[in-house]
């Protein structure tokens, strides 16, 4: 038997031209992720303080002993935990009930939506600002006017509830997030289905319970990973209003990096500490995508 001749492929000119014309763009994301990874990854080797520059030494894992050490390192790795997932929580919970309300048909439905929507488009700065000095001073805020109406005293929420403050003013940034996709979800949902389950008798929050959470599950999925990723880098919310106080009861992962590298000045404990952010960010990113991915299969 003869051997089967391969015939060379023709090289596509198009093609070839479209790879070289990425070719700078690729590159350049690149060398932007990689070569501010590898020199985080350098320092975090060094005993390398700004205030003394000059007697850098190479320490190993030094940097690493001395965090996994730290009270304050395991302190923030539960706070990051319990912002990022009660923010989520809240989010999935009141945006997919927003969602339900505001999939009716009622008069100036459009700009309610708007006014839901909005809060995701304001910065993290002027956000935190705004509740800072509008929603939660305790002489002049909206709070404080609300509770001085009932004769209740006011409340200093940043000293008195600064965790339960921060995650309010980030479930009041992403929930419009999670209202908008979930209301596509929700329009999406076949109208003949929700009829005929209110022919049955079947009362509004069986509908929202038996016919809407479940198709809203791949919605959901989605949301939470792509919410997740970003809270993991809060700060904004958190340099504005607590500093990471009283204490380090607001602290969470990228603060504790940001005190320690650019408020101590010790670049080699910060660049240990980004490391561990950048590990435990892709841990949590492959196994979100992982669980998005089957649900969205499914």
């Amino acid at each position: 038997m003869s051997a089967a001749i391969r015939v060379p492929k023709k090289s596509n000119p198009k093609l070839l031209l479209a790879q070289l014309m990425l070719t700078p763009a690729v590159a350049m994301l690149l060398i932007w992720m990689v070569v501010p990874l590898v020199m985080t990854l350098y320092y975090s080797f060094l005993n390398y303080n700004l205030l003394n520059g000059s007697e850098t030494t190479f320490t190993w894992f030094s940097n690493y002993k001395y965090l996994f050490k730290d009270a304050d390192f395991w302190v923030s790795i539960w706070n990051s935990v319990l912002m990022i997932g009660t923010v989520l929580v809240f989010s999935v919970v009141f945006g997919s009930l927003l969602a339900w309300l505001y999939d009716q048909d009622f008069k100036g439905r459009n700009v309610a939506r708007l006014f839901v929507i909005a809060p995701f488009f304001v910065m993290p700065t002027v956000s935190a600002l705004l509740w800072k000095n509008m929603m939660f001073n305790p002489v002049y805020g909206m709070f404080a006017a609300v509770f001085g109406f009932f004769g209740l005293p006011a409340v200093d929420w940043f000293k008195d509830y600064p965790m339960l403050s921060v995650i309010m003013i980030m479930t009041w940034q992403w929930m419009p997030f999670a209202f908008l996709i979930l209301l596509t979800s929700i329009q999406s949902v076949d109208s003949e289905q929700k009829e005929a389950a209110k022919l049955d008798g079947a009362r509004p929050w069986h509908v929202f319970w038996y016919i809407i959470i479940p198709h809203l599950k791949r919605s959901i999925s989605v949301v939470i990973m792509i919410e997740a990723i970003f809270l993991l880098s809060t700060f904004a919310e958190i340099h504005i209003t607590t500093g990471g106080g009283p204490g380090n009861a607001t602290t969470n992962l990228t603060y504790f990096v940001f005190l320690r590298g650019l408020s101590q000045f010790d670049i080699g404990l910060a660049s240990a500490g980004g490391v561990i952010a950048v590990i435990l960010a892709n841990i949590v990113s492959f196994f979100l995508i992982r669980t998005a991915s089957k649900n969205l299969e499914g």
